[in-house]
């Protein structure tokens, strides 16, 4: 098929990006692709972030062309008219949050216009904080899609809710180990973090934000040093206020047992966090699925993680024992011990039937045969 790709890639930064550019490069092996990208992504006010530029010396890059600039309307009208004079038969278009509702309901609009179909790649349907105006613009983008591909039954849930009729397909977001090749041993890792080598060690990564419930983390962390000298890695771009985390472990006397490393990690210092650290630990308060779970996966990492739909879905032959309701600080700590008591028991999520079912030929099945599916109703 002569397909057309729509979405962030290199410069830009963050795990969109990445995985745009990864689900290029497998279509491409099948199908022939173009990619469009954006000349510049969020407006500075709009993004909470200190760049959304990707810092990194090691980058993932595919051929581009970039045409669409956020704040210019015309730029909108005319990489859509460049998508359809590609002659692909299908664009595809990721969704994640609804600041792009007007912008991709133009794109999508004009391409349908001229007789292609739409497929939304849906990382997320509902915003961690949505509000009224969100649901309305991601209603506004994603009627115009033809079929839709995501990754959690919540958010196909949520989808059918909106358009019971239309064709919804979903396939476990693949894991992440792009960065995974590039190995170290945990006492190169940890000699260059400036973490002990003896200690054990808990990671939590990426960006902070109030829905990923850190907060939890760090008072759980302080009833499990009760028992077990565990040091707390937090690697990730603070995306609200630093000093409320800073004055909690202040008031805990968590001073020397929590590292805080506030910027994001370039794609090459990847694999120095997750080498350093024995197990991941995600007490998220909701979230439809998770990058970072993949990212662990890859890794070969262990997961504490609390009980929610999104985290269930990405683990789906997690350890019972390191599950947890979320906003619970006793069970979270519970679970920290019970990793370090008995690491030997814990399953580190990747069995061969987890590997295949979020692989990325799957994630290119799930989506040629959206595609075919939709094809296939029109004769």
């Amino acid at each position: 098929m002569h397909l057309t790709l729509f979405g962030p890639t290199y410069p830009f930064r963050g795990g969109i990006s990445h995985y745009t550019t990864l689900l290029y490069h497998y279509l491409a092996q099948r199908h022939q692709v173009t990619l469009f990208s954006f000349t510049r992504q969020y407006p500075r006010f709009l993004f909470p972030g200190r760049n959304d530029r990707d810092p990194s010396s090691t980058v993932l890059r595919a051929p581009c062309q970039y045409t669409f600039d956020s704040l210019n309307p015309v730029t909108w009208l005319s990489t859509a008219l460049q998508i359809v004079r590609t002659g692909a038969s299908w664009v595809i278009i990721p969704w994640w949050v609804p600041v792009w509702g007007v912008h991709f309901f133009v794109v999508a609009w004009v391409v349908r216009s001229y007789g292609m179909r739409v497929l939304f790649w849906c990382h997320n349907i509902a915003p961690h904080e949505a509000g009224l105006a969100d649901r309305h613009l991601t209603y506004l983008a994603l009627n115009q899609g033809h079929v839709y591909v995501v990754h959690s039954p919540r958010d196909e849930l949520l989808l059918r809710e909106m358009f019971s009729q239309r064709l919804i397909y979903r396939t476990p977001l693949p894991i992440l180990d792009v960065f995974a090749s590039e190995r170290i041993s945990k006492d190169e890792a940890r000699r260059h973090l400036g973490l002990d080598g003896a200690k054990p060690v808990a990671l939590f990564f990426g960006f902070v934000r109030p829905y990923k419930g850190l907060n939890y983390l760090i008072e759980a962390l302080a009833q499990v040093r009760l028992r077990l000298d565990v040091h707390l890695l937090v690697a990730g771009e603070f995306w609200e206020s630093k000093e409320k985390y800073l004055s909690q472990i202040r008031c805990l006397g968590l001073d020397q047992a929590i590292t805080l490393v506030d910027k994001y990690i370039p794609n090459e210092e990847v694999p120095i966090y997750f080498a350093a650290a024995d197990l991941v630990v995600l007490p998220y308060l909701e979230t439809s699925q998770s990058a970072v779970v993949q990212l662990a996966r890859g890794f070969g990492k262990p997961v504490v993680a609390s009980r929610i739909a999104g985290m269930m879905d990405s683990l789906p032959d997690a350890d019972e024992r390191l599950l947890v309701p979320p906003r619970n600080v006793e069970a979270l700590a519970q679970a920290i011990l019970e990793f370090f008591q008995h690491p030997k028991q814990s399953s580190t999520y990747l069995d061969d039937h987890g590997r295949v079912s979020a692989s990325w030929q799957s994630m290119v099945h799930t989506v040629e045969l959206a595609m075919t599916r939709y094809d296939e109703t029109l004769h």
